[in-house]
């Protein structure tokens, strides 16, 4: 069977070989992440995509008291529930030996973010030099009303800036001119972005009149080493559609990502519901580096992209068909309503992000 295998930290695609090539060729990039997937079977019109969208997005962090309050002080969202969590189910689905954890449900708009604290076993820290391009890169955009107040509520906060300063996209930009955006970072390192489109951009949503600030998530952004490697999990195996393109450089989007020359291809996609994902490639510079290998869920660098599917059985099969990296031990089922969902699994799409692809309760 000819597979073409996507290896992520050497950029291009390698022919499959024997087993004891491949081998030899992971011997080489030993200590390094890879995360690889085959190429999906030709697409059929009648054959349903396999995930219907993002129901939310999680992150780890050390203190969930203080990242709870973060969150709904500083950003508006609301509190909606909060769990704690132990048990073989989700060692089985985490990886992580015999977990203790507490997690925090929060929503603001249509759209829930997942905060976790591991009491046992403690993560690693947030990288202290991590940098805008390195391939565990992710973070949320945030919508606002008015940039100029919520820029002016951040700082009043005290919140530590990512970007040099608000950036407006230049007019010669077509798919992007117009978008004001800045970055920050979290209690814990995470990135963070507020968003403001102009008249004609974005969604209807966020174009309606309110007296709120911070309105909702628009999407998750992750950096990936190759659009096209991304888009056959994305589009061709997941089912998200191309919804915006854009390639972004020059001194305001340097400014934003605080990334020395700067010069992206921004690509995002979007299911049936949910915030949308956004690729981040860097066509310059090319030295961000990869997602450690040896990361955990328990690290504070770990974020997880919660995909809804109708047949975790089915989504199953096609991970394993396509050789992706698994978090999980397989498809894990839990009792009861612990996690909010019956089934789910975690797996690592090819720059590795996590995606944890769950069924609902019936």
């Amino acid at each position: 069977m000819n597979l073409l295998q996507t290896m992520r930290t050497e950029r291009r695609h390698v022919r499959a070989a024997p087993l004891w090539t491949l081998f030899l060729l992971l011997l080489t990039v030993a200590g390094r992440a890879s995360f690889a997937f085959a190429d999906p079977p030709a697409s059929s019109a009648a054959v349903p995509a396999l995930i219907d969208g993002v129901t939310c997005i999680g992150m780890t962090v050390s203190d969930l008291d203080r990242a709870a309050a973060f969150y709904k002080d500083v950003l508006t969202f609301e509190e909606v529930s909060r769990v704690d969590a132990s048990g073989a189910a989700w060692e089985r689905l985490e990886g992580v030996p015999w977990p203790k954890k507490r997690i925090a449900r929060l929503k603001l708009g249509d759209e829930f973010i997942e905060l976790t604290e591991y009491l046992r076993p403690r993560g690693k820290p947030f990288p202290a030099d991590s940098r805008g391009n390195d391939r565990w890169f992710q973070h949320i955009a945030i919508i606002v009303s008015d940039m100029d107040e919520a820029v002016a509520r951040l700082r009043a906060k005290d919140v530590r800036p990512a970007s040099k300063a608000p950036q407006r996209l230049p007019d010669w930009n077509r798919n992007a001119a117009g978008i004001r955006a800045f970055y920050f970072r979290d209690p814990d390192g995470h990135y963070l972005e507020i968003l403001a489109f102009p008249p004609g951009k974005g969604q209807d949503r966020w174009h309606r009149t309110t007296e709120k600030l911070f309105l909702g998530i628009d999407h998750t952004a992750i950096v990936v080493a190759d659009t096209q490697a991304s888009l056959r999990l994305y589009r061709d195996m997941l089912g998200f559609r191309v919804v915006g393109e854009s390639e972004n450089y020059g001194p305001e989007q340097e400014g934003l990502n605080n990334v020395p020359g700067a010069h992206l291809r921004i690509t995002t996609l979007r299911g049936t519901s949910g915030p949308a994902i956004e690729f981040l490639e860097y066509v310059h510079p090319r030295d961000g580096r990869p997602y450690p290998a040896e990361s955990r869920p328990n690290d504070l660098l770990y974020w997880q992209t919660t995909l809804l599917t109708r047949s975790t059985a089915r989504a199953e099969g096609m991970m394993r068909t396509a050789g992706a990296s698994f978090v999980s031990s397989g498809l894990v089922r839990f009792d009861g309503d612990a996690g909010g969902f019956s089934q789910a699994m975690i797996v690592r799409d090819p720059d590795g992000h996590a995606m944890r692809i769950v069924q609902e309760i019936p």
